[in-house]
């Protein structure tokens, strides 16, 4: 047998936005078909999820608004940093997200972006967008939690409360 692959995930790039702009309903794990100088400048820790968005064509997934910069010793073998990529899963999980996606109001968005045993992968969610008192509920409950866990820590330390 070969060397054995890493099994650990490498954090690539995560969206943090779309945790806040949306409600994450499912998550799937996909592959995607890149370029070599592509996975070059992942491994760089040079790619943007914030625009991405993943929509079905021609029965297929396909990542859209995904900027991976240009590889920066590639030459005229170098990718078109917003270029469209495949999603690879499998035909039953494509067809149960496409059955959803049909349904309306959810759409598909890339959370993060790791390596996995060596492997690029997206991490996707069946989302649906929060209204903007939505979000200001979410940031104001996480404001109490903060709180919360302030004052329980100044308490297990003895502290008094400060002012």
């Amino acid at each position: 047998m070969s060397a054995a692959r890493q099994t650990d995930r490498t954090l690539i790039a995560s969206n943090k936005k779309a945790r806040h702009d949306y409600t994450v309903l499912k998550t799937y794990e996909a592959g995607l078909v890149l370029a070599g100088t592509e996975v070059k400048s992942l491994r760089e820790r040079r790619v943007s999820l914030v625009d991405a968005f993943a929509q079905e064509r021609d029965g297929e997934l396909m990542l859209y608004g995904l900027h991976i910069a240009e590889y920066g010793y590639g030459t005229w073998t170098n990718h078109a940093p917003r270029r469209t990529r495949k999603l690879l899963l499998h035909r039953v999980e494509i067809a149960r997200i496409l059955e959803k996606l049909r349904e309306g109001g959810v759409t598909l968005v890339p959370l993060s972006m790791y390596f996995s045993g060596g492997w690029a992968k997206v991490e996707l969610a069946l989302a649906r967008g929060k209204r903007s008192y939505d979000k200001r509920q979410t940031l104001a409950e996480r404001d109490a939690q903060r709180e919360i866990a302030r004052e329980l820590g100044r308490h297990l330390k003895g502290h008094p409360r400060r002012g």
